[in-house]
């Protein structure tokens, strides 16, 4: 299995516009950041998480031809903003494309793209087949994905287990019951905002804890805003097995 970060930034992105800060401004291109999304290719299945704002230009940096599924995390746009180009999938691909979320995130997407779904439909329009998630594992063949429920203060986020690696996002609470579905984890994704505390997402030194507390052997913090610091002095302060993660960074995970 191969996970590529396509972005790592928030829902702003870095640089953020009109900012003159001093990660902003960084001539290191790991301080650049799209919006977040991973790439996951395993046992020949290719499947991405969200497609947010970037969306395009993620797949044609990484040069991503075939698209089995995408998974979405939730509902919020920049998470979702760049669905439309799914479209290219479906030329290519003579398909409808399966799209994997909870009812929440699915109603919110119905009414992005309400075009989508219209009972008269134009012509080149985004071809979705939608499934709904529960907190059940489920079977895109041959692969067996678990849902990972968390919470974004009071917002329903789900994350997804796939063999030994796990991806959360936009989260600031871990309930019991998925920190169970995370016993024996070996990869980790997990967001870390910036330093000061947030309502809605983990800041670094909460996201340090639930990592340890969590256990991989390896854990990679995502979802960053330019307020977290420049990526160089953050990585020098992350205990071991502890890691920024940064856009374009491609990890292999054992399946």
């Amino acid at each position: 299995m191969k996970i590529t970060f396509l972005g790592t930034g928030t829902s702003q992105g870095v640089p953020v516009i009109g900012c003159g800060c001093n990660v902003c401004t960084s001539p290191d291109p790991r301080d650049n950041r799209l919006r977040s999304s991973i790439h996951i290719a395993v046992d020949d299945k290719s499947f991405v998480v969200d497609t947010g704002p970037d969306f395009r230009q993620q797949m044609l940096r990484e040069k991503i031809k075939k698209l089995d599924a995408i998974l979405f995390t939730h509902g919020h746009k920049d998470h979702t903003a760049g669905l439309d180009d799914v479209r290219a999938f479906n030329h290519w691909q003579k398909r409808s494309m399966p799209i994997y979320g909870s009812r929440d995130a699915l109603d919110q997407l119905k009414v992005e793209y309400a075009y989508a779904f219209a009972d008269k439909k134009y012509p080149g329009i985004p071809q979705l087949d939608l499934y709904e998630l529960g907190d059940e594992t489920f079977e895109i063949n041959p692969v067996s994905i678990t849902p990972l429920p968390v919470l974004h203060m009071r917002l329903p986020v789900l994350g997804f287990r796939i063999y030994d690696f796990a991806y959360i996002t936009d989260a600031n609470a871990i309930p019991e019951e998925t920190l169970g579905k995370l016993k024996g984890i070996k990869t980790l994704v997990l967001n870390a905002l910036q330093r000061e505390k947030h309502l809605s997402h983990f800041n670094l030194e909460e996201a340090i804890a639930m990592a340890k507390k969590i256990g991989a052997d390896r854990t990679y913090f995502t979802h960053i805003s330019h307020k977290l610091d420049l990526h160089q002095v953050v990585e020098r302060e992350l205990p071991e097995k502890i890691f920024l993660a940064f856009d374009g960074l491609q990890v292999s995970v054992e399946s």
